[in-house]
């Protein structure tokens, strides 16, 4: 029984990393193509808000034009677009013209088998590894979409935020609805509060609205309790790169608040109690 067990186990680790690297392969065509789209959009309503003609397009959206290089535009065929192993053979350049291939889709890749392979290994099939692997799905996107473009879609956010609204309905879940539902108007206005402060005093604009919105779906999932492990392990995430890059670059750059809030929320989902209990015993030990 033990033999077949771990048997059954190996194969649906197996089963989820290449599950994931398939999806990951997906994902990086959302990643590529939904900032264009979006632009692309708002292009032709402020065209039409204004009155001006504007030039009819071909259709873009995640399906169609098929797979290309960028550069070349000469079409990808299947045996070049295997998820991983693609880029290995291919020596990281487009068959035809050469072109280097960002190492971010391969990273992308082999970031979403890895976390389908674990989800699958603690899950199994069922409607956790479900819900898992889709949140996983959308925090990749947005964290490599706000990383390279400062962007972080509503599209994504309120699809991160329903899914944790939904999930705290299940006895699986760390928050019940109330807690949840509370979670994610306090986590919007904490930042929402933050940034009018700042814009107050500086007359500038030091986040955007998406960060918000982000916030507020991670804190649906966490609850308001441990809002401030997830803001102070974003934001000294954030201080110490901003701090590394002005030292290498010697000036100031914006940098994407997204991958942080990010990575601050998954350090409160898994062990934010566990911090916060830390630190109040360590509070009153020194007192």
């Amino acid at each position: 029984m033990t033999e077949l067990f771990a048997a059954q186990t190996t194969a649906m680790l197996l089963l989820s990393v290449v599950l994931g690297a398939v999806i990951g392969s997906f994902l990086n065509v959302v990643i590529h193509r939904l900032p264009i789209q979006l632009q692309r959009q708002w292009q032709q309503e402020c065209a039409e808000a204004n009155g001006t003609p504007h030039a009819q397009m071909e259709p873009f959206n995640l399906a169609f034009p098929a797979s290309h290089c960028p550069t070349c535009q000469s079409a990808i065929a299947w045996y070049d677009n295997i998820p991983l192993f693609s880029f290995l053979f291919l020596k990281a350049r487009c068959r035809h013209c050469k072109t280097p291939i960002s190492i971010s889709y391969w990273l992308v890749e082999i970031v979403t088998a890895v976390s389908f392979g674990f989800i699958g290994w603690q899950y199994g099939i069922s409607l956790p590894a479900l819900f898992y692997s889709a949140v996983a799905g959308l925090l990749i996107c947005l964290f490599v979409i706000d990383l390279h473009h400062k962007l972080l879609p509503d599209v994504l956010n309120y699809s991160l935020l329903w899914l944790g609204l939904l999930w705290s309905l299940s006895d699986q879940s760390p928050v019940i609805p109330e807690q949840s539902i509370v979670g994610a108007v306090i986590g919007y206005l904490a930042l929402w509060s933050v940034y009018w402060i700042f814009k107050l005093l500086t007359k500038k604009e030091g986040m955007g609205y998406g960060d918000f919105k982000l916030l507020a779906a991670l804190t649906a999932f966490t609850g308001a309790t441990v809002l401030p492990v997830t803001v102070l392990a974003a934001s000294l995430c954030g201080a110490v790169i901003g701090i590394v890059y002005i030292k290498l670059n010697g000036r100031a750059q914006p940098i994407p608040f997204g991958p942080f809030l990010i990575g601050g929320g998954l350090i409160s989902y898994f062990w934010g109690h566990q911090l916060l209990y830390a630190y109040w015993s360590w509070l009153g030990g020194a007192s």
